[in-house]
């Protein structure tokens, strides 16, 4: 009776093992999807690099400020350029004088034109009078070539003093666009020592403070957009295949555990990173959170395919990747999507197919 009852016991047991170990492949909505690591960044984020070095002297704005495109953002110490740009200015300021001003040099030159036209009208006359006279054997030969040589010395001066005025406006001309030209690269190169915003946004980062070394190749701060946000993931380099623009992406964000948020893909960078073996993918919220912060930190899942009704089974009874366990031995089968629990049956097993799971 012992031994009947140990018999009994075991065919119980081992009906009862049977009976949790076997399943059914069920009919179930899949999606497939790639995932990524995801970390929320300002649209248009950028970094501000100085064109010039030398001492940073003040921080004209502070970190979570909203600036406009051209808004100055740091000062760094340029004397040497406020006095060359003070210099050529002074040099405009004499060179517009001498042109136009009130004791231009060719206002004298002027007057001394009108003088030398009134002297050649006056000596026109006389010789044009003594010519016709002489014409007529009236008067003297020696006040007749006087008459002459006093006209044509009159007019002579006259074209010399024209073209000493035209020579000397070209040159007067020449010195103020070259002056207004040194004071506009001064201006330009003191402009360089104040940093301005490139954007409309918001300043997330100084990185510098008064006193500290400024070089060309530091970035100094960090500004980008205050009202848009996108998403940055980053995917593995066997996924990005699947990858394409306008995709749905699933974000789940640290801050916000018990949300889930809607967003699409909007661009894919060709370039591998090599450290990481990952391709960088940006996606934006289709209804975002009402408060973000560069930075937060989650997870995406990038929907590349979805079945409403797909004959699935649990991966765990899934064998080298195309076969299963019956209870009537080892079927091959043919694979569609899959996530991380399921994988869609294509061909080879029904509904009714009963499936073992595998000997671990």
């Amino acid at each position: 009776m012992r031994y009947i009852f140990i018999w009994v016991l075991v065919l119980v047991l081992q009906s009862c093992g049977d009976e949790q170990e076997k399943i059914l492949p069920q009919k179930t909505e899949l999606t497939e999807s790639v995932y990524a690591s995801a970390t929320v960044q300002p649209d248009s984020l950028y970094k501000v690099y100085s064109a010039v070095g030398g001492i940073l002297e003040r921080n004209l704005v502070e970190e979570g400020d909203r600036v406009k495109k051209g808004s100055p953002l740091l000062q760094i110490i340029n004397n040497t350029p406020k006095l060359n740009t003070e210099n050529a200015k002074l040099s405009l300021r004499l060179a517009q004088e001498n042109y136009n001003g009130s004791a231009a040099v060719l206002k004298g030159l002027e007057d001394e034109i009108k003088a030398a036209a009134l002297s050649f009208h006056n000596d026109s006359i006389n010789f044009y009078r003594q010519k016709r006279l002489w014409s007529q054997n009236i008067g003297a030969k020696v006040e007749f070539d006087n008459r002459k040589l006093a006209y044509e010395l009159s007019r002579n001066n006259l074209n010399l003093l024209k073209s000493k005025y035209e020579r000397t406006e070209n040159e007067l001309l020449t010195q103020v666009r070259q002056a207004r030209n040194n004071y506009e690269s001064a201006q330009i190169n003191t402009k360089d020592f104040t940093v301005t915003s490139k954007i409309n946004g918001k300043v997330y980062e100084l990185m510098k403070e008064p006193g500290e070394i400024v070089s060309t190749m530091e970035p100094i701060a960090a500004v980008g957009s205050d009202s848009v946000f996108i998403i940055k993931m980053l995917v593995d380099e066997v996924d990005i295949v699947k990858l394409g623009l306008g995709q749905k992406t699933l974000v789940t964000l640290d801050a916000y555990p018990s949300e889930v948020f809607v967003a699409t893909v909007d661009k894919i960078y060709p370039r591998k990173d090599e450290r990481s073996q990952t391709f960088t993918v940006e996606a934006s919220f289709d209804d975002p959170p009402k408060i973000l912060y560069p930075g937060l930190a989650g997870e995406g899942n990038i929907i590349i395919a979805q079945k409403k009704e797909a004959l699935t089974i649990p991966k765990a009874y899934l064998i080298n990747g195309n076969s299963v366990r019956t209870t009537n031995g080892m079927v091959e089968v043919v694979t569609g999507l899959q996530n991380l629990e399921r994988v869609e049956i294509v061909e080879g097993i029904g509904e009714t197919t009963e499936l073992l799971k595998p000997e671990q």
